[in-house]
């Protein structure tokens, strides 16, 4: 729970760790601590924002707050995504739920975002504002005879509310409404959308029964999963996260559910996370796998080969949650978060190439293979060309797993390729699928060898970044799971990285990343996994305790990265990598006692 919190807005924005997250599988919207809704793309995680005061201060927002000065108390349903928030005033205490809400069929055909509100004690005056933004398109309000309704580009939006709230103000593009929440009173207002179809208009009243509905399926759904180990409830709570950015149309599994938020406050590295990278995706069903999530596993799964297969010869780094090409890069003109800009959609690394996405889809396939599933005749067939692919492209330069313009033969490059074969020898040899194993074997040993002879700096003691270079990189620090340690240089290369870019528990991911951007929580929980497969289970249990400090600030709801000096939160959120990299961390404790 987080306790007492008096939210405050700086130049209009707040922190980053102060936001929480709904969803249900299709849209994600951020509520601040102020109780206002300042993010949410509707009808899809891709879609253009309804709300979006991320990036601009006086942007669009849906927002239920106190008229009088106020704390909150805010905590997620126990094992759920349904949020609530307790506000503190001084005459009296009211009970926020809010949930993106589910149907006994899954996903509704509109997308209903309810709030619940109740009053506890005395009586709380809440304002409702309503502005929505017109990135969709033109803003049109029209008194329907069924409705009030706005149209929104294409869109079809309504507020539902209770004649106990009363509209203070209703003009095309706000809506101003206020609520005396007095003890024992219990309302529920909703908005609604609906694309390019009909919209439904359901009763208030169950609209407010799908707000228990969805809770329960949360937590039906997180009850089975498998961890129960002493960070449960971290992994639950990270699993739920994660949860979040599988998009339920398709089975893809998006980066992170926003775009455009800054690595470092005032720069300029501020990109659309709103996609599907390969890279992510494998992490993520391997997540799903280890938890026990199969059902989701399989739909990423598919959703990954099928998109691949149909891509043409060689994998694309990312695709659109649809499976299609990602747009261009565009710049879009709004302020910023605390004036951070550019603000960018579309996403320029679909054009780069990633070598280590080979080892990333392998490994995937190897462990869906290991746990006792069958990979099917189409998937065997593509898994057997990517590793013919992989003895073909493993000596070229790429631009790595950080997506750097500079192109360089990127030392974790070369050990996805590694990866790649040794798996495909593996599958091959377990009957999985054809192609020749004892090619590819000679191909990984040849390719282990030449990592050693170009990428191994006698005078750091450690695999370096890349080849002919003396700077670190914390990606190495993944390695460690895959079995490439020899003669103690993952150890040594593990340690290098610790002194040279940890800030306590933290992690920068490469030399000189620090000048840039803050601590990226992925290299910090790969550093917890460095020492959990390295034999050191003691010190990564006692790493773990002390990252999930930090980490604890931001209310399970991970970025990208954290400013060691304050603690902030710093780019894209909620990160599925952040969360991903969390559970195996977590599991790697398990795994190696």
């Amino acid at each position: 729970m987080l306790k007492s919190l008096t939210p405050e807005r700086s130049g209009g924005f707040l922190p980053l760790e102060h936001y929480a997250a709904i969803g249900e599988g299709r849209s994600v919207a951020l509520i601040g601590a102020d109780g206002s809704i300042d993010w949410w793309c509707a009808p899809d995680m891709d879609s253009p924002p309804l709300f979006n005061r991320l990036h601009d201060a006086d942007g669009g927002r849906f927002s239920l707050s106190p008229t009088q000065p106020f704390s909150i108390e805010r905590q997620y349903c126990e094992d759920s995504n349904v949020l609530e928030t307790i506000f503190i005033t001084e005459t009296g205490t009211a009970r926020v739920t809010e949930s993106i809400n589910s149907g006994a069929g899954g996903r509704l055909p509109w997308c209903e975002l309810a709030r619940r509100i109740e009053g506890l004690s005395g009586f709380v005056d809440f304002e409702i504002v309503i502005s929505p933004i017109c990135a969709q398109g033109e803003v049109r309000r029209v008194n329907h005879p069924n409705a009030a309704i706005r149209y929104i580009g294409d869109l079809t939006t309504t507020f539902c509310h209770p004649d106990a709230v009363s509209i203070v103000e209703d003009a095309d593009k706000i809506t101003r409404a206020r609520y005396n929440a007095e003890a024992g009173s219990r309302v529920c207002i909703a908005y609604l959308v609906a694309d390019k179809v009909p919209l439904a208009i359901p009763s208030l009243s169950e609209i407010d029964a799908r707000i228990d509905f969805s809770n329960d399926e949360w937590r039906r759904w997180s009850q089975k999963l498998s961890y129960e180990g002493p960070f449960r409830s971290d992994f639950v709570r990270c699993a739920l996260s994660l949860k979040f950015l599988l998009y339920s149309k398709t089975g893809a599994i998006a980066a992170a559910a926003t775009s455009g938020l800054p690595e470092r406050i005032g720069g300029d590295k501020n990109y659309d996370y709103r996609y599907a990278w390969i890279r992510d995706a494998a992490y993520t069903i391997k997540a799903f796998l280890r938890a026990g999530a199969l059902s989701e596993a399989i739909a990423a799964f598919g959703w990954l080969i099928r998109t691949i297969d149909e891509d043409g010869p060689t994998p694309s780094v990312v695709y659109t949650l649809s499976g299609g090409e990602v747009p261009d890069e565009e710049i879009i003109k709004v302020p910023g978060y605390k004036g951070s800009t550019p603000v960018r959609t579309g996403n320029r690394a679909k054009s780069q190439v990633q070598l280590s996405c080979y080892g990333d889809l392998l490994e995937t396939a190897a462990l869906f293979a290991d746990m006792g599933h069958v990979l099917d005749p189409a998937t065997a067939r593509l898994v057997e060309r990517l590793a013919n692919q992989v003895v073909d492209r493993w000596q070229e330069k790429d631009s790595g797993l950080w997506e750097l313009e500079e192109q360089q033969h990127y030392t974790f490059s070369k050990i996805g390729c590694w990866l790649a074969l040794d798996r495909a020898a593996r599958l091959a040899r377990g009957g999985h699928i054809g192609g020749d194993a004892d090619r590819w074997e000679t191909e990984s040993r040849n390719i282990r060898d030449w990592i050693d002879a170009n990428c191994w700096s006698q005078h750091r003691g450690a695999y370096t970044f890349f080849a002919g270079t003396e700077k670190l990189d914390a990606a190495l620090l993944l390695t460690t799971r895959f079995g490439f340690e020899h003669e103690d240089r993952l150890r040594r290369t593990r340690d290098a990285i610790h002194q040279e870019l940890a800030v306590g528990p933290l992690l920068y991911r490469y030399s000189g990343a620090s000048e840039e951007e803050g601590a990226f929580v992925a290299c910090s929980c790969w550093l917890v996994e460095a020492f959990a497969f390295l034999g050191n289970v003691d010190q990564a249990d006692e790493l773990l305790r002390d990252l999930l400090k930090p980490l604890g600030n931001n209310f399970g709801i991970l970025p990208e990265q954290i400013d060691p000096s304050s603690g902030a939160g710093l780019g894209n959120l909620p990160q599925g990598l952040s969360h991903l990299t969390l559970l195996h961390a977590i599991y790697s404790l398990q795994e190696n006692q």
